[in-house]
């Protein structure tokens, strides 16, 4: 109930948006000239200029129809034979943990102490005094020396280093750190945050040298430590979404889909209320909420054109990381340290909100939620877990009737069956919502653990060959063993060559799987404005569609693929706003 009443609540802001008016001059606000535009619309795929009004495209053509919108207060900006197109949509963010890590401690590929100390002094200085420093990860990169394909040598567990107290004190004595390597094998207390818990040698789990702490704790005695951290406060969360946002305009991303805990929701109510959102918020909160939803009447669509709720996110299995996506055949390996199991297609299966278990479940929930308009994306990683989902899928259709509005989707399409899954994705409608640079970095382990079935792993071209809609994006910030980029030209980059940052395997991973730079694009963009429901305003650049833009460079559309991950954006423009220009440096 207390959820319902608070999603009511951000309901009511919502809804009291008001539109401003038109002034009484049809001139332009902001006027794009002399570039190479993609539209991405497909019978009128290049123009010469844009030009912006009251947050929308007023005209877009060529330079001489464009010029006509010009006042003397209009903006002109010089393409100077630039490319210029929608702005990047990223299908699947989790925005507050992206935040945390920006503004926090990121110790991903920390596997000694001064890089353990330069990275925990940083976070310091961002940090608010008395703030907490949580996580980190260190030690994920260095499980195994790897060639640039991510080939395992054996070697690399052995080599990591265990911190202590020692390192966190002297860099970090105003702000409490509780930290923890990528498996949370180890974990590490600074001073303050042992003094704030009342942590001491005669706790159980608290190692101690020479009668005093070390700051290595034990499971247990680290969740006594936990216990001591207050609640974020709202300026802190509101830091942490200004650094985040910061970096997505820096990458030309004008929409995030947001995996949003409810907590999230007050934070872009408020940056939008100050005039602090530079990006728009396609909201997706857990498929169990569906009633919730519906009792607060929300349904899919609702909000406004900067926060509005997009969908519902589901989860028909776990991850590869950690052996619990469903397959039909068994894994291959135990991996290292036998943190890897041999599981079956019958192992494990992620909790995390919803999820197949109990039998029946996964269709109650896709059932009620699809019924309301709020179209669930669901979570599928392995072949077995894709497929039982489209059977829900297509029972769910047949039980609730058509509906244009619908957009059903499996949220990262991993491991198919085969190429028939994708042809009956196709049958269906079902969206194909993927995150390219999982596939360069995944190739370092994945025909280790699951063999010849590797062959059917992000499966772009089969997909696209099929008719199913791909859409595009990162799943910022990535998990206890990685990094993923928000940048959409390095998920182009992934999509095109299906190489790594270093240039391998040459030729690509399954090359076959390759798709070109346009389609590329389209995911990105037009696709993921449909994925949305919002393509009537957003997604291409055309007349009265909103203005979001970006202005890159290079044309990705004409350099050679391995450079796609080089390219620069200069200016992202979000309702008719710059709010990135690199050449003045923000």
């Amino acid at each position: 109930m207390k959820k319902a009443l608070g999603l009511a609540a951000l309901s009511v802001g919502l809804a009291s948006s008001a539109c401003v008016p038109a002034p009484s001059d049809p001139g332009a606000d902001l006027i794009l000239s002399g570039g190479r535009v993609w539209t991405g619309d497909d019978d009128n795929p290049w123009i010469e200029a844009v030009a912006i009004r009251d947050g929308r495209i007023l005209r877009a053509g060529s330079t001489v129809e464009v010029d006509r919108e010009r006042r003397p207060w209009t903006r002109v900006i010089d393409l100077e034979g630039r490319y210029a197109g929608p702005g990047f949509m990223d299908n699947h963010t989790h925005f507050n943990r992206a935040g945390e890590l920006l503004l926090g401690v990121n110790l991903l590929d920390v596997s000694d102490g001064e890089g353990l100390r330069t990275r925990v002094a940083e976070a310091a200085e961002r940090l608010p005094d008395g703030a907490w420093m949580v996580g980190g990860m260190w030690g994920a990169y260095e499980q195994w020396e790897m060639s640039s394909t991510g080939r395992e040598s054996g070697a690399g567990a052995d080599r990591l280093f265990r911190p202590s107290r020692a390192d966190l004190d002297a860099v970090s004595p105003s702000n409490p750190a509780l930290l923890w390597n990528w498996d949370r094998s180890q974990l590490l207390a600074n001073g303050a945050a042992m003094d704030a818990a009342g942590a001491t040698c005669a706790w159980s789990g608290v190692e101690c040298e020479g009668g005093q702490p070390t700051g290595r704790l034990s499971a247990a005695a680290a969740d006594r430590v936990r216990g001591a951290i207050p609640e974020k406060t709202m300026e802190q969360r509101l830091e942490e979404a200004r650094i985040a946002l910061a970096r997505l305009a820096s990458l030309g991303v004008t929409t995030f889909f947001d995996i949003t805990p409810p907590e999230q929701l007050p934070v872009y109510e408020w940056l939008r209320e100050s005039g602090e959102l530079t990006a728009r918020v396609n909201v997706r909160l857990v498929l169990d909420t569906w009633d919730e939803l519906a009792h607060a009447g929300i349904g899919q669509g609702f909000g406004d054109d900067w926060i509005r709720f997009g969908g519902l996110k589901g989860f028909a299995d776990g991850i590869m990381g950690n052996s619990s996506a469903r397959f039909y055949e068994p894994y291959l390996t135990t991996g290292v340290r036998g943190s890897w199991r041999n599981a079956s297609n019958t192992g494990h299966v992620s909790n995390q909100g919803s999820g197949m278990d109990p039998p029946g479940n996964m269709e109650r929930l896709v059932m009620g939620a699809d019924a309301i308009g709020l179209s669930p994306r669901v979570h599928a990683i392995g072949d077995h877990a894709i497929d039982s989902l489209l059977s829900i899928f297509a029972r769910v259709i047949e039980a609730n009737g058509p509906d244009p509005g619908r957009r059903l989707a499996v949220i990262h399409t991993q491991v198919l069956r085969g190429a028939a899954t994708a042809r009956r994705m196709a049958e269906l409608g079902i969206i194909a919502e993927m995150q390219p640079y999982h596939t360069i970095d995944d190739m370092r382990w994945m025909e280790e653990r699951i063999g010849e079935r590797a062959r059917w792993a992000y499966a772009f071209k089969t997909l696209e060959d099929a008719g199913v809609l791909l859409s595009f994006g990162s799943d910022w910030p990535g998990t206890n063993a990685a990094w993923y980029t928000a940048n959409p030209l390095a998920g182009m980059y992934a999509a095109v060559t299906r190489q790594t940052l270093e240039g391998e395997p040459a030729g690509g991973w399954f090359p076959e799987e390759r798709i070109s730079a346009e389609a590329a694009l389209r995911a990105y963009t037009v696709n993921n404005a449909y994925a949305a429901g919002e393509e009537r305003i957003k997604g291409t650049v055309e007349d009265g569609m909103l203005a979001d833009l970006v202005v890159l460079e290079r044309n990705p559309l004409e350099v050679d693929p391995v450079e796609l991950k080089d390219i620069l954006v200069d200016y992202t423009i979000v309702g008719g706003r710059v709010v990135y220009d690199r050449a003045a440096g923000n």
